[in-house]
């Protein structure tokens, strides 16, 4: 199983962001519009246990990923299997479905825009993701996804890149539990 190592800031300025990456190196893709739909598992609540369970769906092409509880207490490391699903709407559906069956229960969306890229950085491919959240805001990742060997390397590259870009105060939670806790607070 893989490993995400991962950092995520709050991002005023998603242009200016682009074009710092931009002057280190990255190339950027053509932005994503995302929905992805959570969901809690029958007999434990993975609010508490920090896991998380997602359908992902980009154009036709869905996905579902396992991402386990984070692993320290300075990037959002963790354990992550991620694995197609059949495309379009009705494979959303269906595997929606299966999920009720097995006592699984929708308990929320994000919808982003999400603009890819990639950087070297310390001779390593960093991930990268602009993201505009509905209901959020913009948000930079920083990301790699790595085995157990290459743990140590990742996050002092995540690490050295933000200092470097100047970003400070790291999101750990995810777009879910920010969306959630807004909606608690309104």
């Amino acid at each position: 199983m893989n490993l995400e190592v991962e950092l995520k800031f709050v991002a005023r300025d998603l242009e200016r962001a682009k074009a710092q990456l931009v002057a280190l190196g990255a190339s950027f893709h053509a932005p994503l519009r995302q929905l992805d739909r959570y969901f809690s598992h029958p007999s434990r609540d993975f609010r508490a246990t920090d896991e998380a369970l997602r359908l992902r769906a980009v154009g036709e092409e869905n996905c579902i990923t396992y991402k386990g509880p984070k692993l320290d207490s300075h990037t959002k490391t963790r354990r992550e299997l991620e694995l197609a699903i059949l495309p379009g709407d009705a494979g959303i559906a269906q595997f929606s479905e299966l999920l009720s069956h097995l006592g699984f229960v929708a308990v929320g969306e994000v919808r982003k825009v999400r603009t890819p890229g990639e950087l070297i950085w310390n001779g390593e491919v960093v991930e990268l993701s602009l993201d505009e959240v509905a209901g959020l805001g913009g948000f930079v990742e920083l990301e790699r996804v790595v085995d157990e060997q290459q743990l140590t390397a990742a996050r002092q590259t995540i690490l050295s890149l933000a200092q470097t870009l100047g970003l400070t105060d790291s999101v750990r939670r995810g777009y879910l539990d920010l969306i959630l806790d807004q909606s608690s607070a309104s």
